[in-house]
Formats: structure tokens, C-alpha cells, sequence
């Protein structure tokens, strides 16, 4: 419990961050506001054409007697919505780092420069970074739309399907949300994608804290745009916290004085009392010695 509100002050950090930089706010908003035309489109579309799609994707119930045609057809219709929407959520990350990726790196780095410590820079080029972000975007939309089959296919489950199978469904988009994100910060840091992925695995409260409110909180219309600066600094905050950077920084700031030749804190030692010095007397000779 202590790592999934962890995860969440790190999510609500990065927005504090961003709030306090108000010129990196504006900065962030751009890529996101292309993407949500782009993905508004796309939604509106399926939510014309869902019906027709299920239509042609179950003809042997054409000649199914009412209501019941219309009952299998409507909620086929509302799981293709649905999936969609899933994916759109997943995805729309995706998609707006790739078109914001050098907009969202000179976030990141900000960040890192703002907190101390190194600010790593990846020395590759901006083609090379968006061909190895996309091929990285493209495995995990894989593994996202495996889990999407899955969990589509779970919803036909009575009461199972309509309860315990949208809340894992929730845990998958802000895992997988969460890696999208932090790999702006550990992309710099020349960590591979499944190096990213066990490291998200070993704290997978403090990543399901910060994910899943953000999924949430991305399914309201226009939040997505707004929220996607601070949800990029915050996810750097919690990168420097998965890598050991922030103790590594303190350490730093606290000096060499603070630390033994092996680089371990000295225990502490009690103040001894300073002993009284033995002063010859003026003109040089020594007197007989101080009576005890």
C-alpha cells in the first residue's frame, strides 16, 4: 500500500512541477492537442460504424427472433466501442510522445536538471531516437492488444465480465501507460525496453498507483491533453526513484565529509571534553610543574 501511494504522489508531483514551470506546461500541451483531434475522429467514426461491424461480423444471427438479435448485437456493439476505447486510451500515449518526443525529451531533462544530480542525454540522433521510440511503441501495443483480446473475450463471463474484468482491464492500461511514459526518461539513460520492463515489474504497486488514476483520469475528454506534461515529470521523478538516482544525488550533496574512506556513513562519536594544556611561564623557562 505504501508503494500505491507512492506511485500516485509521484503523478500528482509531476503536475505540481509543471504548475510551477508554467512555460514547460504550454510547452506540453501541443503534441497532446494534435492527438486528440486525431484520436476524437477516430472515436466518433467506430461509434458510427460499431453496429455495422458487429453486423457483418455475426450474420448467422440474422435470422434470430426479437429481441434477442438486437440484445446480442447491442452489447457486441458495446464491447467493440469499448475495446476501442481501450486502445485508444493505451495508445494515445503512444502516439503523442512519438509526434511530441523532442518537446517531451527537453521536459524530462529539465526535470532532471531541476531535481540534481547528472542529467543524462541519450548522444543519439532525433531520427534514431524516433525509430527506436516507435519500435518500442509498436512491442508494447503487441502486448497490449494480446491482453485486449483476452480480456475481450473474458467480458462474455456473466457478472465476472461486467465486474473483475474492466478492473484488471484498468491495471493493464496503467501498467503499460506507466512504461510508455517513463521511457522518456529511461530512453535517455539508454535503458532497453526489457531492461524497462523488469525494472517496472519489481515495484509493480508503486507503477499500478501511478498508472491507473492516470488512466482514469484520461477517459474524461480533453484531462488526456492537460495532464500529459505532469504525467511526463512525474514519471521521470519516479524513474530517478527505480534507478536509485535520488539517493545517489543525496548522497552527493551531502559531501565527502559525511562518509567514510569506503563510502559508508561513520557512526557518530561522542564529543570528548577538551583537556587542559600545560603553558610554560613567560620568559621562557619551565617553572615547576601545575599542582594536581
Amino acid at each position: 500500500m505504501r508503494d500505491l501511494a507512492g506511485g500516485f504522489g509521484y503523478l500528482l508531483a509531476g503536475q505540481r512541477w509543471v504548475f510551477r514551470h508554467g512555460r514547460w506546461l504550454g510547452f506540453g500541451l501541443l503534441p497532446g492537442l494534435v492527438s486528440l483531434v486525431l484520436y476524437t475522429g477516430a472515436l466518433i467514426g467506430l461509434g458510427y460504424g460499431a453496429d455495422d461491424l458487429t453486423a457483418w461480423a455475426t450474420p448467422f444471427a440474422d435470422g434470430w427472433s426479437a429481441p434477442w438479435l438486437g440484445l446480442f448485437r447491442g452489447f457486441l456493439t458495446g464491447l467493440v466501442f469499448c475495446l476501442g476505447l481501450f486502445l485508444a486510451v493505451i495508445t494515445f500515449t503512444a502516439v503523442t510522445l512519438l509526434i511530441g518526443q523532442p518537446f517531451y525529451e527537453s521536459l524530462s531533462e529539465q526535470v532532471d536538471r531541476t531535481e540534481g544530480g547528472a542529467v543524462p542525454e541519450s548522444g543519439l540522433s532525433l531520427g534514431r531516437e524516433l525509430w527506436i521510440s516507435a519500435r518500442d511503441s509498436l512491442k508494447v501495443l503487441g502486448r497490449v492488444a494480446l491482453y485486449g483480446i483476452l480480456l475481450f473475450a473474458l467480458g462474455f463471463i456473466p457478472v465476472v465480465g461486467q465486474t473483475v474484468v474492466p478492473a484488471i482491464g484498468f491495471c493493464v492500461s496503467g501498467y503499460f501507460l506507466t512504461e510508455e511514459l517513463t521511457a522518456v526518461a529511461l530512453q535517455r539513460r539508454r535503458t532497453e525496453l526489457a531492461e524497462r520492463l523488469v525494472l517496472l515489474r519489481s515495484r509493480r504497486m508503486l507503477v499500478l498507483g501511478f498508472g491507473v488514476p492516470l488512466v482514469l483520469a484520461f477517459l474524461v475528454p480533453l484531462v488526456a491533453v492537460f495532464l500529459m506534461p505532469g504525467a511526463v515529470a512525474g514519471a521521470t521523478l519516479m524513474a530517478r526513484e527505480l534507478l536509485g538516482e535520488d539517493d545517489a544525488a543525496d548522497e552527493a550533496a551531502a559531501g565527502p565529509d559525511a562518509r567514510g574512506a569506503d563510502g559508508a556513513q561513520p557512526p557518530s562519536q561522542p564529543q570528548s571534553q577538551p583537556q587542559p594544556q600545560f603553558q610554560p611561564p613567560a620568559g621562557g623557562g619551565f617553572g615547576p610543574p601545575p599542582r594536581m
